[in-house]
């Protein structure tokens, strides 16, 4: 069996081309910049990446060039979120978020917040008293206002989007029993997106979620967004997490979210874009990070690198995908993938710790796959 350790680029100026893009030197052609994925999509939709503590501290290491050539919108993976910001009451650490806000401000990034309100990484205290109890709708309530007016207020006028909640609505399209529902019910939701846009009113305030495909997650957030409309509440856009395989979802499907999330008259993000080639423990586990695996080594085939007919599938499947974005590129704002080349991937590791997954667009070693090239043409058709 044939195995592609690096992605072999075309031969002739392509080759030459798409590699010093990949270093981060952008050819000069003299005319539109379309050796570089922000010049492919320009006029179309954003282009980001998320970048991990280790990006923001250590701005010097090769990826960063990449994402400069290549990409004009960011996102803090971890470190803008409640747990990171706000470990215990009143005790702010802003330390590696102002590093990735002055990254963004100093390189022309389009900057957006991510998250405010998220079960998953809010501290504990935000949910108990001190004798350990849990806290009343209206103590709950300021701690949500304080800690999204001081958070929001901080980089007013600097971030342009946030992810005000993020992964609230199941798959079924139900309420994520968490505590912010346990304690305010979907009230939690309306005060969110209120305090941000008391918090900045310039900035556009987002929904975002796993899973946004699945029909019963759709219609789930259909409701959502239009019970916050008929309140007034300001909702600006619906973001579409992008975790997705090689089968899974259908395109189809994925299309007709598109379609009925723009309907509410927002727009659209795909947000978290990465593909995994790995074999899933079981079918669209989705994005849930509570869900974790036993490691087995049948799970992790890939180790030296991916077989011709698995990196033929993965291109074909990028393809097929931007080729959807770029169809309604009228809809939507923003791409952005979960990462900068495959080793910044949290796939590597979830939902089986240990893995060598291959993700993104990148490699490893910051050079670009043949897929990237292939796509810059395609968006040169639009």
């Amino acid at each position: 069996m044939k195995v592609n350790k690096i992605n072999i680029i075309k031969k002739g100026v392509l080759f030459a081309s798409v590699m010093l893009v990949g270093l981060g030197c952008i050819v000069k052609t003299g005319r539109k910049d379309t050796e570089t994925l922000k010049g492919a999509f320009e006029g179309k939709f954003y282009i980001g990446a998320a970048l991990s503590g280790n990006h923001i501290n250590n701005q010097s290491q090769p990826s960063m060039e990449v994402l400069k050539s290549h990409f004009n919108s960011i996102v803090s993976e971890n470190n803008m979120k409640s747990g990171m910001i706000q470990l215990r009451e009143g005790e702010f650490n802003f330390e590696n978020a102002d590093k990735f806000i002055e990254f963004g401000e100093a390189n022309g990034m389009h900057i957006v917040g991510h998250t405010l309100i998220w079960h998953s990484q809010a501290p504990r205290w935000f949910f108990t008293d001190n004798d350990g109890n849990q806290v009343t709708p209206e103590v709950l309530t300021q701690r949500m206002k304080d800690h999204i007016h001081t958070v929001v207020g901080r980089y007013k006028g600097k971030v342009k989007g946030w992810d005000v909640v993020n992964e609230a609505i199941l798959d079924d399209g139900s309420w994520r029993k968490s505590k912010f529902y346990e304690i305010l019910g979907e009230d939690f939701m309306k005060l969110a997106f209120q305090f941000a846009h008391e918090a900045d009113p310039d900035a556009e305030l987002y929904y975002n979620d796993y899973s946004m495909a699945n029909p019963g997650k759709r219609d789930g957030v259909v409701k959502m967004v239009k019970n916050l409309q008929a309140q007034g509440i300001k909702i600006d856009g619906i973001g579409m997490q992008g975790h997705i395989g090689l089968e899974y979802p259908t395109i189809d499907e994925f299309e007709k979210s598109i379609l009925a999330y723009s309907d509410l008259g927002v727009t659209v993000m795909i947000t978290e874009l990465d593909l995994s080639v790995l074999p899933s423990p079981r079918r669209d586990m989705g994005a849930d990070v509570a869900t974790n695996v036993e490691y087995q080594q049948s799970l992790n085939p890939y180790t030296e690198g991916l077989p011709d007919d698995v990196q033929k599938k993965f291109d074909e499947r990028y393809m097929a995908f931007f080729k959807l974005f770029l169809d309604h590129h009228d809809k939507i704002s923003r791409v952005t993938l979960w990462g900068i080349n495959d080793g910044d991937s949290w796939k590597n590791g979830w939902p089986v710790r240990g893995r060598t997954d291959y993700p993104l667009l990148f490699n490893r070693d910051n050079t670009p796959k043949s897929v990237v090239s292939d796509i810059m043409k395609l968006a040169a058709k639009y």
